[in-house]
């Protein structure tokens, strides 16, 4: 198994908590960030961190918290680059999947398995950033207008204006 799971990677050892609780925070360094970014295909992302709660038993863990960064998206309208927060609430619960092989829950839809009583904390925090990136991105005060050509309002006017030439 790889401690390396992509740009951003912070593997914690579950078992090593007390009793199944515990606090995690990931900062991302401008590196991890730059190259986040590019992975996602933004111009930028500074800021970036996430902050986790953990509790239950080592077989059964909830992570819950909030992932956090400001970042430079491209206006889907404009085309022009704003910065803008996302802040993107998380809740996954993890489980020991080796307590499932060989059973027929194996296969079946179960919580994120925990990979040697280890959760990678990097991916977790890429992964709910990642969910909150607007898809369709708009600059403030930025508006979408059609462009209208001609008197034309419609593509079917054509068609309309042939039918009633014909009646």
């Amino acid at each position: 198994m790889s401690q390396d799971s992509g740009p951003l990677s912070r593997w914690v050892n579950v078992e090593r908590l007390p009793q199944g609780r515990g606090t995690v925070t990931v900062e991302a360094s401008p590196a991890e960030c730059a190259a986040l970014a590019g992975d996602f295909g933004i111009p930028a992302i500074r800021d970036l961190v996430g902050r986790f709660e953990i509790a239950g038993a080592t077989t059964r863990l909830t992570v819950t918290g909030t992932v956090e960064a400001v970042v430079t998206q491209v206006c889907s309208v404009s085309l022009e680059p704003f910065e803008g927060p996302v802040r993107e609430p998380v809740e996954v619960v993890y489980t020991d999947t080796d307590r499932l092989a060989g059973t027929e829950a194996e296969d079946a839809e179960v919580p994120d398995p925990l990979v040697g009583g280890r959760i990678d904390f990097g991916a977790l925090t890429a992964e709910f950033l990642a969910l909150g990136l607007d898809p369709y991105p708009r600059k403030p005060g930025i508006a979408f207008e059609p462009v209208v050509v001609g008197d034309d309002s419609g593509p079917f006017d054509a068609l309309r204006r042939l039918r009633d030439e014909q009646a």
